[in-house]
């Protein structure tokens, strides 16, 4: 008796768990259908070299990779076409469909083929290269699959998902994982605008532009990339929320292209130092380095050292958070931001402004001599004005600064600990803002009794803070 009910109690265990984990085979079969592959044609323009002995090109040329052609040479312009491809869904019976940027970006043609082996050629409606968001369309003469779109919102860290998709172009595979992280900002990839949602669902090359799936068969998010220094899956997994992507393809569809919010600022993370320096309880929030000249931060009043933690009602943990808040918002929309400011907490209404591509700049780089207890020597813009025999407010501009002291050289010490270099710009030092060398002797003779100082510096026309620690 006593074995028998072990034995049962066994059983009814094994019953349980096995009650608990998730059978995929219906959803996978009421999903399949709509989710499709999308292949497309690149045409790429090359310039090569004519073999004077033949109408062909040398086969040898790219062998020993010749860096320059022979006098009597010609050059021809050649084409070629590349193939690849990656993953859609329909969302809609008219034939509209979801992809990644990245799938069709530069594509000359695009082909979309079901499950049903039907093929189509698709029309782009508009592509997004920050959201990394296409919205395709397809025509067909009776009504196509879809799939409905769920609330990524309602996704909890833990939740079971499942992806369709065609990895290494195995048409419809299927994989399954949990949900690892929300609001996940990827570091270097050029993606801040997205919140992504992190997974252990294997997603490989090909999978990109599928959907992922909640239990209930509803769509939570498009498949974009893996976190791999092999280019293969490594087990993190990152799909755009499907909410956040909504807000594109709506735009997509209206208008063809992308309206985002744009504040102008340059920030970074608050590190335990900055927090103790700036008298924050805890490392959170966004550090405004610097403001940009006419940009809706400056007009609104948000100044160099504030610290963003709350942007229109959404917490600001990490220096990320904040752009994917600020470029969901409508520009000419008025917002509610609260900084901490020379230790106090401060509203501010903020008008967000509208995102423009950036354009790159580069910085002249000064030389000259005075040193100080951080261990850099510093000079003033007017004499590098003089030296260069030119106006110092051009050099101020050149710096995309308009006060501070210039770094002409830094030895080991605080200075160089702190990743100061030559050519940066100092504009603050502690809570004193510096606009000469004087200024800047005076602040330093001024932080005697400190051991951790805030500095803010500009280089390449972005202001940052770092903390020097310099030895009592």
């Amino acid at each position: 008796m006593k074995k028998f009910s072990i034995s049962l109690i066994f059983l009814l265990l094994s019953i349980s768990v096995t009650a608990d984990y998730p059978d995929f085979s219906d959803l996978v079969d009421e999903a399949a259908p709509a989710v499709v592959n999308v292949s497309v044609i690149k045409t790429i323009s090359t310039q090569n070299r004519m073999n004077p002995f033949s109408r062909r090109q040398n086969p040898f040329d790219d062998f020993f990779n010749f860096p320059f052609p022979f006098e009597d040479e010609p050059r021809r312009e050649q084409e070629r076409e590349v193939r690849s491809g990656g993953s859609g869904f329909i969302i809609s019976k008219d034939g509209y469909i979801i992809t990644n940027h990245h799938v069709v970006e530069d594509a000359s043609q695009i082909f979309v083929s079901l499950n049903d082996r039907r093929e189509f050629i698709a029309e782009l409606i508009g592509s997004d290269k920050k959201s990394d968001v296409a919205l395709l369309k397809i025509s067909a003469k009776e009504s196509l699959p879809f799939l409905d779109l769920g609330d990524s919102d309602d996704v909890d860290v833990g939740d079971w998902v499942l992806a369709i998709g065609s990895p290494y172009r195995l048409n419809f595979s299927v994989t399954a994982g949990i949900i690892s992280a929300k609001a996940r900002s990827v570091p270097g990839q050029g993606t801040s605008y997205i919140p992504f949602l992190q997974s252990d669902v294997a997603i490989n090359p090909g999978n990109s532009g599928g959907p992922l799936f909640n239990l209930d068969g509803e769509v939570i998010g498009i498949n974009a990339m893996i976190y791999s220094n092999r280019g293969g899956y490594m087990g993190i997994s990152f799909t755009i929320p499907i909410n956040y992507a909504q807000e594109i393809i709506d735009q997509l569809r209206e208008d063809g292209f992308v309206k985002r919010g744009w504040l102008g600022v340059s920030v970074q993370e608050v590190t335990k130092d900055l927090a103790d320096s700036f008298g924050l309880d805890v490392p959170r929030g966004a550090l405004i380095g610097s403001v940009l000249t006419d940009s809706p931060a400056e007009s609104s009043g948000l100044k160099d050292g504030d610290v963003i933690v709350d942007f229109d009602g959404n917490e600001i943990i990490y220096s990320g958070d904040l752009p994917m808040v600020v470029g969901r918002i409508s520009p000419g929309e008025e917002v509610k931001a609260t900084v901490y400011r020379d230790g106090r907490k401060k509203s501010i209404r903020v008008t967000v402004g509208e995102l423009e591509e950036p354009e790159e700049d580069s910085n002249p780089i000064a030389s000259a001599p005075k040193n100080n207890r951080l261990g850099m020597m510093v000079e003033d813009f007017e004499d590098i004005a003089e030296r260069r025999n030119t106006d110092v407010e051009k050099i101020k501009e050149n710096f995309g600064v308009k006060e501070g002291v210039v770094v002409s050289r830094v030895v080991s010490g605080p200075a160089f600990d702190a990743g100061l270099r030559r050519g940066d710009v100092i504009t603050r030092i502690g809570m004193t803002n510096v606009s000469s060398k004087t200024e800047y002797e005076n602040a330093l003779e001024d932080l005697n009794n400190e051991n951790v100082i805030p500095l803010r510096f500009v280089r390449n026309k972005n202001g940052a803070f770092v903390t020097i620690k310099i030895k009592k």
